[in-house]
């Protein structure tokens, strides 16, 4: 009994603590829940004229998320606070850049696990400084009965059928991808074409090979055919030359064999010559 109350009270002042800046916001995953889990909430401070993502006044940053909140979860449990605008998840606390929109779903995906924090940007500056009263209320749910959020089993065959690649649909979207670049190539040729020949600003003009046997293009495929015709080359070098003494000895053989072959072409010859003479008797 006392370890449990020693526990209990534990909870109690992991719950009620907060560090300095950071307002304590008690959740639980489901009404079934008996501990609550402690989000840590306070208003994201940013420089002024620095360009993000995150508006000043009106975004809250969040520590110690869950792997099982979702921006949807977050975004529910603070409109209570008022509009939601969006809701970040990240794995670390960044710069707040803005970032390029993901138009692909098939590429560059990216699953962040473990706890995670926060950005929760909301429509007026007043839904920040409302957060701060939730600490008050009780803990909030993150899976109700309107809106469950999935885990085990259901949430591991949810994640399986997202992984499934729909083959058409992958199809259109790298055709589009195709088309779209084949254009902007197209779009940067005429450009050159109708720049060439024109000095710029410091009067000098881009000179590019043009005929009937243009420069070969350094693309990848042929640096490496390149680099791999070196580096046999230098293999050969290296093999025939391994030490400087077998070098030496090779010629010396090969002077030596040049001797002995010339020694006995001069007797094969006096032979032929000996054997054409006059021989009376």
């Amino acid at each position: 009994a006392s370890c449990r109350a020693k526990m209990a009270a534990g909870e109690e002042r992991v719950v009620g603590a907060a560090p300095a800046g950071y307002t304590a916001l008690a959740v639980k995953f489901g009404a079934r829940q008996r501990s609550p889990h402690c989000l840590l909430v306070k208003e994201h401070q940013v420089r002024e004229g620095a360009g993000t993502a995150h508006p000043p006044r009106r975004t809250l940053f969040v520590l110690n998320v869950p792997p099982y909140c979702s921006p949807d979860s977050l975004s529910r449990l603070f409109t209570r606070c008022g509009p939601v605008q969006s809701v970040e998840i990240c794995d670390k606390p960044g710069p707040g850049e803005k970032k390029e929109k993901q138009t692909s779903k098939f590429f560059n995906r990216k699953t962040v696990t473990g706890f995670q924090v926060a950005y929760v940007v909301f429509r007026k500056p007043a839904g920040v400084q409302a957060v701060k009263t939730l600490s008050r209320e009780g803990p909030l749910l993150v899976s109700t009965e309107s809106h469950p959020v999935k885990t085990g089993i259901s949430k591991w065959i949810a994640s399986y059928a997202a992984s499934v690649v729909d083959q058409e649909e992958l199809k259109a979207e790298v055709d589009a991808y195709m088309q779209d670049y084949d254009k902007k190539i197209a779009e940067e040729e005429a450009k050159a074409a109708k720049q060439e020949g024109v000095p710029d600003e410091e009067g000098w003009v881009k000179v590019t090979r043009k005929g009937r046997k243009p420069g070969l293009p350094r693309t990848e495929a042929a640096n490496l055919r390149m680099l791999e015709r070196e580096k046999q080359k230098r293999a050969r070098k290296e093999l025939l030359n391994f030490y400087a003494w077998q070098h030496r000895e090779t010629k010396r053989e090969h002077i030596a064999q040049l001797r002995k072959k010339f020694e006995e072409d001069k007797q094969r010859i006096a032979l032929m010559r000996a054997q054409r003479k006059f021989r009376p008797y």
